[in-house]
């Protein structure tokens, strides 16, 4: 459609909305005006017609206009056709018109016809009641489809989510124009804290000053405020937010810049908020010669290629551009996926192929992927991997890390997370790797549960290993953190989903808290540390401040528009349930066991100084471990455990579903 079509349009739609919108009494004033009008009108087109040519209204004429208003307007008032709302005229409103119409006729005609008035051609009194009949019944089919459509689409645009946008730069009147090509939302003006900006119009949208959302909120009928702000810093960007979070409405967001690369912002771009957007934590530009160190144009193997760490370190790693990708994943489908996605890079004749085209040299991926089906349990298969690829890094990520589930299964966690790193180890020793990182957990420090006890059994096999071989062999590494943000298990996914399902939130504790981490920077990290070991290091990331779990839900309902149902609010729209700590659950995760970590050229990686035993005397622990085990001993394993695993402080009763099951006459046997 052109411009000028459109500016038309949209005149047509402003003036109709102003007659909507005009006092009932003046509405009928101005029908009665439309009318009189129409009287005169049609008085002069009869007169043309009788004559046959163009007629100048005399005196004589006007007698005919006159008293055409003075007996239809007192007959259109008698029969109710000022009473009706034109928008719903329908059959018996044009009754209604043709019966008044009829009356008019027959006294018109008397005065003109029958009785005539000089100046005034007799077959006038005839034409004029025919033509204003048509040009009223027309007058009331046009309001009818014209106001009538234009006010149901008012109707069902009051119902529309009434949108906000906080930001009026380039992102912001972008967005405004996405919004203004669709049919979804209402916008309703920008907000920005630009004093500058603030009473201005953009495209015709005032721009507002945050301190007035209060009253601009229920003023306008405001659902939305979506945060085109991709260029600011996460530390005001939290401060926005935490003035937003008491607001009844639903926020929503714009990704940073980076994530912005088209450079053309529409509306698919809005999202919900993630935890990054509420924690304010700002992202460190990664160190290229870190990053680059152990994987450019070398063999890179991940094993848990598919899982949350994994797969993130396979996205990382190959825009690093090693020679060979190794993807070690137990998970048939976990391996699947994320080799169809690497596969996807742009690039790749696969694509190519499956596009129709012809895969050469210009084509051919950069980074060699290979997706070997694995368990690290598996010391013939992953020996066979080690020796036939023998990879310059490994990054073992494999774990089982569900800590209910785990403590639930805990030989089968500390089989997969302690013998599998083992496994895993002594098959890179025996191949010639260079380096080895283990993704390790927070859970490791004095730990209350098994699947963290066998996190830090398996650091510690990784210390024993490295002190065998010092200064030369494999470089063992270990790198420890919290939580990551949209893993599997994560909260923020959950809250969201009970949120949408109008709750109840359920948290275990009040009080627990945890550290948070974004999965790329995480990886990215890892991979950074990794790249700065000596052999048997153990790295903690800088988590920054852990975060109050009922905090985060707190904010996450009030940023949704929603409000938390407590004793202070009964009628809130979202209840948080306290269902109790889970088996194995701590209140608080820690990153260090001692209390003197060691900076490193990384701001925010340190280096923690951790006791270890050494092999022999570990080799005794794990053989006698493993004899426990295999009598599914659980409560002799856990004995082990609190020996070895300094800190360890299992909580609550055994919860091993065989061990504790009704039909396991298995007698606990000493160690």
């Amino acid at each position: 459609m052109k411009q000028g079509q459109m500016d038309n349009k949209d005149h047509r739609g402003a003036t109709a909305s102003t007659l909507l919108h005009m006092p009932r009494t003046a509405k009928r004033l101005f029908a009665v005006a439309v009318d009189i009008a129409l009287c005169a009108l049609t008085v002069w087109l009869a007169l043309c017609l009788r004559l046959e040519h163009w007629v100048r209204l005399t005196p004589a004429h006007a007698w005919a206009i006159a008293v055409s208003v003075l007996i239809a307007l007192p007959l259109f008032i008698r029969f109710g056709l000022y009473r009706a709302i034109f928008r719903y005229a329908g059959w018996n409103a044009m009754v209604n018109l043709a019966q008044a119409m009829v009356l008019y006729g027959l006294f018109y005609a008397t005065v003109f016809t029958v009785v005539s008035v000089p100046g005034v051609p007799r077959t006038v009194g005839v034409i004029q009641p025919l033509l204003l009949l048509v040009a009223v019944g027309f007058s009331r089919v046009v309001v009818r489809y014209w106001l009538g459509g234009l006010y149901r689409t008012l109707l069902q645009r009051q119902h529309l989510p009434g949108i906000l946008i906080y930001g009026a730069g380039l992102a912001g009147r972008q967005l405004a124009a996405a919004l203004a090509r669709g049919s979804e939302h209402r916008l309703l003006g920008f907000v920005d804290d630009d004093d500058q900006l603030q009473g201005n119009s953009l495209d015709g949208r005032m721009v507002h000053d945050p301190a007035e959302l209060v009253r601009l909120i229920p003023e306008l009928g405001v659902t939305d405020i979506l945060l085109a702000l991709p260029s600011v810093p996460r530390q005001r960007r939290l401060e926005i937010l935490d003035n937003l979070r008491h607001l009844p409405v639903h926020v929503r967001t714009l990704p940073g810049m980076s994530d912005l690369a088209s450079g053309r912002v529409t509306l698919s771009d809005v999202r919900e908020l993630d935890i990054e957007d509420l924690l304010g934590r700002e992202p460190v530009m990664p160190d290229e010669a870190l990053l680059n160190r152990l994987i450019r144009g070398k063999v890179v193997a991940i094993t848990g290629a598919g899982g949350s760490i994994g797969s993130e370190l396979c996205r990382q790693i190959a825009a690093c551009q090693p020679h060979t990708l190794l993807l070690v994943e137990n998970s048939e489908f976990a391996l699947y996926q994320i080799h169809r996605e690497l596969l996807a890079l742009p690039g790749d004749p696969v694509e190519a192929l499956e596009a129709g085209e012809h895969a050469d040299a210009s084509t051919a991926p950069a980074v060699r992927l290979v997706p070997l089906l694995a368990s690290v349990q598996d010391e013939a298969r992953i020996n066979q991997i080690m020796q036939t690829w023998r990879p310059d890094t490994v990054y073992h990520a494999a774990a089982y890390k569900h800590v209910p589930l785990v403590e639930h299964n805990p030989v089968q966690g500390l089989r997969n997370n302690v013998w599998g790193t083992w496994v895993t180890a002594q098959a890179a020793q025996n191949a010639g790797v260079a380096n080895f990182v283990l993704i390790s957990t927070d859970k490791a420090v004095r730990p209350t549960n098994i699947m963290g006890a066998s996190k830090r059994l398996a650091e510690m096999v990784l210390q024993s290993l490295a002190d065998t071989a010092p200064g030369g062999g494999t470089t063992f590494a270990m790198v420890r953190f919290g939580n990551v943000l949209g893993s599997s298990g994560s909260v923020v996914p959950l809250f969201r989903e009970q949120i949408r399902n109008g709750g109840p939130i359920t948290l275990t504790h009040p009080d627990i808290t945890r550290y948070f981490m974004t999965i790329p920077e995480a990886a990215q990290l890892v991979i950074q540390a990794g790249a700065m070991a000596h052999g048997g290091d153990v790295f903690v990331l800088d988590m920054g401040e852990p975060v109050r779990i009922i905090d985060l839900a707190r904010r996450m309902v009030e940023l949704s528009g929603l409000t938390v149902k407590d004793e202070q609010s009964a009628s809130g729209d979202i209840e948080i349930q306290i269902t109790g700590l889970r088996p194995g659950e701590k209140l608080y995760e820690e990153l260090l066991i001692g209390d003197n970590p060691q900076p490193t050229q990384h701001a925010r990686i340190m280096k923690a100084l951790e006791d270890s035993l050494p092999w022999d005397e570990l080799q005794t622990v794990l053989k006698t471990l493993d004899q426990a085990m295999t009598r599914n001993d659980v409560a002799a394993m856990r004995a082990i455990l609190q020996v070895c695993v300094q800190g360890y402080q299992p909580s609550g009763e055994l919860v091993d579903w065989v061990h504790s099951s009704p039909g396991n006459n298995l007698e606990t046997q000493p160690v």
